[in-house]
């Protein structure tokens, strides 16, 4: 009876434990000189005991070593595997640093790569300084008012905010004591071509300058509108008959002689008129269908360019068509940001220092 009992607990037939299977063993002859060549033998028990072996290909010894052939083939492909997870982990930590990258460049590089209205082409996009003139010209006649006396110093400003908006100008930073935005001296953050002769020429003038001028200065410099003679050099000249020449070239004004009858001038009458068309209707909704009634949160290019606009005396001409009462509203909330304190405006985040020192030599 009881040795039975001890046959029945022994029995490997009645046990109603299944052990763990044992996981697959991989395992290479000695005489493979090919990964490929690889066996793979796994081995389990089932429940009635016996150990069985399933291979795939032909039986190989569990105990076989590798081929050296074998281990250097291995170790090419661990090392090409690193390799590529090292550059993968390179391009993720590229693509971190440029997502954190300063917002001032990445807007300086959409400002060179795109342009501000998706609307237009390449052909048209224009800079702060061809839209100034453009609102100023007359359509027919194809030149600015002879009594605009303001045009000049405004297209010198628009050259500064033109290339901080393109990452090449920028304020000297602030000590321990606060400067005000006049006091502080314009410098040159990088000397790369713009594509644009007229602000290639002035951002040369001011990389080369020892020691830095302040923003009223270059603009008084640029326009020529000095009483040293040692810097007369630093002026542009003719810069309206440059910008109608590249408005030519654009295709939104042509050339003609116009007789004045002691002399012949040069004009440039409108060809295209949706572009100006297109510039004013962007000008008369930002202050009103789309008037955000903080500057901040509005595009830094429009902004520039309503404050220019009305340094140059030509904003009017963009609000001539509007009703009267669209016409008071807009000058109301011109009037709104004219107001504005520029030394408040520029430490707000997302400020461009270099376009309210600007501002404030307009306005001040």
């Amino acid at each position: 009876m009881h040795l039975l009992l001890l046959a029945t607990v022994l029995s490997p037939t009645v046990s109603h434990t299944t052990p763990s299977l044992p996981p697959p063993c991989w395992t290479v002859p000695s005489d493979v000189n090919s990964p490929r060549s690889v066996r793979a033998v796994h081995t389990h028990r089932p429940r009635g005991g016996r150990v069985s072996v399933r291979a795939w290909g032909a039986p190989v010894s569990p105990l076989s070593p590798l081929s050296p052939a074998v281990m250097s083939s291995l170790t090419q492909r661990s090392s090409g595997l690193v390799q590529r997870r090292t550059e993968a982990s390179r391009s993720a930590a590229a693509a971190a640093a440029a997502a954190v990258s300063d917002p001032e460049e990445e807007e300086a590089r959409r400002t060179d790569e795109d342009s501000d209205d998706p609307e237009d082409s390449k052909e048209t996009r224009l800079t702060l300084m061809e839209e100034v003139l453009l609102l100023g010209l007359k359509d027919r006649e194809g030149y600015t008012s002879f009594w605009n006396d303001c045009i000049s110093s405004g297209l010198r400003g628009c050259m500064l905010i033109e290339l901080a908006l393109r990452g090449r100008l920028q304020l000297e930073t602030n000590g321990m004591r606060r400067k005000a935005l006049l006091a502080r001296k314009v410098l040159c953050k990088s000397d790369a071509p713009t594509g644009d002769v007229l602000l290639d020429e002035a951002l040369k003038h001011i990389k080369e300058t020892q020691p830095p001028e302040t923003v009223q200065s270059w603009v008084e410099l640029l326009s020529g509108e000095t009483w040293n003679p040692l810097k007369l050099h630093y002026q542009l000249r003719n810069v309206r008959e440059r910008l109608a020449k590249n408005l030519v070239e654009k295709g939104v004004l042509t050339t003609e002689k116009q007789n004045f009858l002691l002399f012949d001038m040069t004009t440039h009458p409108l060809t295209n008129s949706t572009i100006k068309q297109r510039l004013i209707r962007k000008v008369q909704e930002a202050v009103l269908e789309k008037w955000v009634n903080e500057p901040q949160r509005m595009d830094k290019r429009l902004l520039a360019l309503i404050f220019l606009a009305h340094s140059s005396d030509v904003l009017e001409n963009a609000f001539a068509p509007l009703l009267d009462e669209q016409y008071d509203l807009a000058m109301k909330r011109v009037r709104l940001l004219l107001e504005l304190e520029p030394e408040i405006e520029s430490t707000k985040p997302n400020a461009n220092e270099l376009l309210w020192a600007v501002v404030a030599a307009f306005t001040k």
